[in-house]
């Protein structure tokens, strides 16, 4: 297996857990606000997409590969579409504005960091 390969492999190894955590921490986060007079600004729906975008960039640079950046997406999107999915009273993401921001904001995080992390991959060699 050449090297090229192995980055690639750890990286994708990495990925799961990592998407995971985003997932898990991004959904605790999401809907965590503060009051301004009159108004609640919710912080954590900033902070949960901030956190998959600066995990997706840390893959990406390490395994110098797109592959680890596109599945830590779709794990951490699958995830929360689980976790959104519950029966009335039970799902932890609620159709409501932090939530339908977090459910597609993290979609949108992870075509972002793929086009951002091209700039890292190693070039063909040939």
């Amino acid at each position: 297996m050449n090297k090229g390969a192995t980055g690639t492999a750890r990286g994708i190894a990495a990925a799961v857990p990592v998407a995971l955590f985003a997932a898990l921490a991004g959904t605790a986060l999401h809907r965590q606000t503060f009051l301004l007079p009159g108004v609640d600004v919710y912080w954590g729906t900033a902070a949960a997409l901030l956190l998959l975008a600066s995990l997706q960039l840390l893959l990406g640079a390490w395994s110098r590969s797109l592959l680890p950046t596109a599945v830590v997406g779709i794990v951490c999107y699958a995830t929360i579409g689980l976790l959104s999915m519950g029966g009335t009273g039970k799902q932890l993401i609620v159709a409501d504005v932090p939530g339908n921001v977090w459910v597609y904001g993290s979609a949108g995080i992870t075509f972002v960091m793929l086009l951002w992390c091209r700039r890292y991959t190693r070039p063909s060699r040939g």
